[in-house]
């Protein structure tokens, strides 16, 4: 049996990994360097585009649960974030140039894994096949028509990145470092707080500064470019990714109306990222929009926010609960083009997609994890065909079966969650 797996994003390398640990030969077609989105910059795999926050860390949250899943599913990627982590508070942030080299590292050193580069541009499914397509929402070029000969179709969605300063451009005389409620150092974050009048100038320019791209269109919430959110109401931004809960600026003494948190963006704290600051602003607009937040007047600006389209196919009516083409079996997909959304997401859509590829070669019973694990329930969530406007998902206890009797305090009622998909889990992995 010929296993292929098309692409070596998160995804990717996840499912090949999967295929090689079983034992079985596998080859990872990616495109890199030979052509590259307008989103990548590396050469290395499993490039970490937007953000570099894998998300919280807890195992009662629903990214701390999912990633605990995934380690107990045989992860490549959680072990190798975890060694390459750069402090975030609570959650879970890597250097992402050490932790793409250290994946690109473990992958072509595998005895079982053959990495071929190309531009693949056709899946391949025959007889003897079993592929697993982990191309990226980025999918382009005759892959992509391959892919919606295969499934009917693509939607799309927009997705935007947040820019990057220095540490040493931010004025820490107004800024300060602290994480919310005190969790985390106070080198995790550093925060640009604003006064009432600060806030209510910077929104009046930011929701009247240019766009880089003219026409409207749909952005998944997850993403929303902040200038589209702010346009909601004045105090949007406030409650969202501006909220100042959990600060206190020590200058005042008091909690800040409003606050910009940057967070770390390498292991060496010299730059930082705005976050929740997508935006799909021009570039100049963003200098000199981003420039009035406190602390970021003389800002250096390494990277500045993008934006780019993303597709996905109509999963629930194209896959199963396996990650499987329903109509052909021998294929599989993985990672946000199914309609995850989220890195770690992605990962442990490839490793479902990996473990089921080798029991299909195998002609064993495929894996199906309960929908009481994050897992399971992101796999359920992709393939519900009652679902009538298909959209992503990322990890969130709402997509988990309720405890009953329901348990009122949120705290406790997560933590139960966590547990009951833990011991879910483990149950189905001693069958």
């Amino acid at each position: 049996m010929n296993f292929n797996v098309i692409g070596a994003g998160l995804a990717g390398v996840e499912a090949a990994w999967q295929i090689a640990e079983s034992g079985c030969n596998v080859t990872l077609w990616e495109q890199k360097p030979l052509k590259k989105s307008p989103a990548h910059k590396s050469d290395n795999f499993a490039e970490l585009v937007c953000s570099n926050s894998l998300k919280a860390s807890r195992v009662d949250s629903a990214a701390g649960l999912l990633k605990e899943e995934m380690v107990r599913l045989g992860s490549l990627t959680v072990p190798i974030a975890r060694e390459c982590a750069v402090a975030a508070g609570g959650a879970l942030a890597v250097d992402r140039d050490l932790f793409s080299k250290a994946v690109t590292e473990k992958i072509k050193n595998h005895k079982n894994i053959t990495v071929k580069t190309a531009e693949v541009q056709s899946i391949p499914k025959g007889e003897n096949d079993i592929t697993i397509v982990a191309t990226g929402p980025l999918t382009d070029g005759a892959m992509s028509e391959a892919v919606q000969e295969l499934c009917g179709g693509c939607l799309s969605f927009y997705d935007a990145a947040a820019p990057i300063v220095t540490a040493e451009s931010v004025d820490m005389s107004i800024a300060f470092g602290a994480s919310r409620y005190g969790r985390g150092g106070e080198d995790d974050y550093i925060n640009c707080p604003f006064n009432k009048e600060q806030y209510e100038s910077f929104i009046k320019e930011l929701v009247n500064a240019e766009g880089a791209v003219l026409h409207d269109f749909d952005v998944y919430e997850g993403c929303m470019p902040i200038e589209k959110l702010a346009k909601r109401g004045e105090d949007a931004p406030r409650f969202g990714p501006m909220k100042p809960v959990g600060l206190i600026n020590p200058s005042t003494g008091k909690r800040p109306w409003a606050a910009v948190q940057l967070r770390r963006e390498n292991s060496k704290g010299t730059m930082f990222n705005l976050v929740g600051f997508q935006t799909n602003l021009k570039f100049g607009e963003q200098k000199r929009v981003f420039s009035m937040i406190p602390g970021l007047e003389n800002a250096e600006f390494v990277r500045y926010g993008v934006m780019h389209r993303n597709s996905f196919i109509d999963s629930p009516r194209v896959l199963n609960r396996f990650y499987q083409v329903k109509a052909m079996p021998n294929v599989f997909f993985a990672g946000q083009i199914t309609g995850v959304e989220g890195y770690m997401e992605s990962a442990s859509s490839g490793i479902i997609a990996g473990i089921n590829a080798v029991r299909l070669g195998q002609g064993r019973e495929l894996l199906e994890l309960p929908k009481e694990t994050m897992t399971g329930a992101l796999a359920d969530y992709i393939s519900d065909e009652t679902v009538k406007s298909f959209q992503p998902m990322g990890a969130n206890f709402g997509i988990l079966p309720p405890i009953e009797p329901k348990i009122r305090d949120k705290k406790e009622r997560y933590a139960a969650l966590a547990q009951r998909a833990l011991a879910e889990l483990e149950r189905e992995m001693c069958k």
